[in-house]
């Protein structure tokens, strides 16, 4: 019998709160008070957030925001990515983001951009071999 999948985007206090714990799993800084105190602010600047459901069960995570600025121009950018650990190479991070990439075409979006840390080798060769994205640059960061 095949599973039921469904990707959708987390509206309701509820929908977050089920994504949490597979966000979590990237951004394990994060306790849930935190998540839901930043999660405000966040989406007022447009930040959005759309899971994969499998049989009722958040696998897999992608928060975006469309932007617009003279390097990108009208873009979707990707700000997490994940999929829950034990259901990694399920082929769901794959469909979110191409699921996502179309979604950002129909919103007028002419790429989709992200950074990357340095030690996440095994998401970069994701996104190069795997959907076909190009290395373009470094980003630099300071705490102030």
């Amino acid at each position: 019998m095949d599973k039921t999948i469904v990707v959708k985007e987390c509206i309701t206090e509820t929908d977050f709160r089920q994504a949490f714990p597979v966000i979590n799993e990237l951004r394990p800084h994060l306790t849930e008070a935190m998540y839901f105190e930043w999660l405000q602010p966040m989406q007022k600047e447009g930040y959005r957030l759309f899971v994969i459901e499998e049989e009722g069960e958040v696998v897999a995570c992608a928060g975006i925001e469309i932007m617009t600025n003279f390097y990108n121009g009208r873009h979707l950018y990707l700000h997490d990515l994940v999929t829950r650990s034990d259901r990694r190479s399920c082929g769901h991070g794959e469909r979110l983001l191409s699921e996502l990439e179309e979604w950002g075409r129909a919103q007028g979006c002419e790429r989709v951009a992200l950074t990357s840390r340095f030690i996440r080798k095994d998401a970069h060769r994701f996104y190069e071999e795997r959907m076909g994205y190009d290395k373009e640059s470094y980003a630099f960061l300071k705490d102030i």
